[in-house]
């Protein structure tokens, strides 16, 4: 999970779990609401968002399970590693949410989170879970590629 540079800023943490264990099939950028040694902590690179998800509770987006670490040098600011994190949407992306929220077999789960022009944003994909057979179809076609390609560089 190292800090790596990409086209929507500075990566701090990735949930690659989710691309494995779901179908991503639509991605919405949210803002988060955190405490100042919580940006201080994620400014270190310590998050995890495995086992997250997002929920709707009373026409807001809540990001439920990530774990930010205490900021080493904070004291009684440090709040808990795993409370409920709001997200900032604009109420158009909200309804859209609720309305898939309604459709049976998906979830909004967290795919990344970034810094992008200084505030903290998490990508949020709406994603359908894949079976046991869809995992190992998808596994066979990635090793497939693999062996094509190495193919190609002899």
């Amino acid at each position: 999970m190292a800090a790596e540079e990409d086209e929507s800023g500075r990566v701090i943490t990735t949930n690659r779990k989710a691309r494995h264990d779901y179908t991503v099939l639509e991605t919405i950028e949210a803002g988060l609401v955190l405490t100042g040694t919580e940006v201080k902590s994620l400014r270190q690179g310590n998050a995890n968002l495995v086992d997250s998800y997002a929920e709707i509770k009373n026409g807001e987006v809540w990001l439920r399970g990530m774990h930010i670490s205490p900021y080493d040098q904070g004291s009684y600011n440090n709040v808990d590693p795993r409370r409920s994190r709001k997200l900032l949407l604009h109420r158009k992306e909200i309804r859209k949410l609720i309305g898939r929220s309604a459709e049976k077999g998906l979830t909004f789960v967290p795919l990344k989170l970034y810094f992008k022009n200084n505030v903290a944003k998490a990508l949020i994909g709406i994603c359908r879970g894949k079976r046991e057979f869809d995992r190992r179809q998808d596994i066979a076609k990635r090793e497939a590629e693999r062996e094509i390609r190495r193919k190609f560089r002899r």
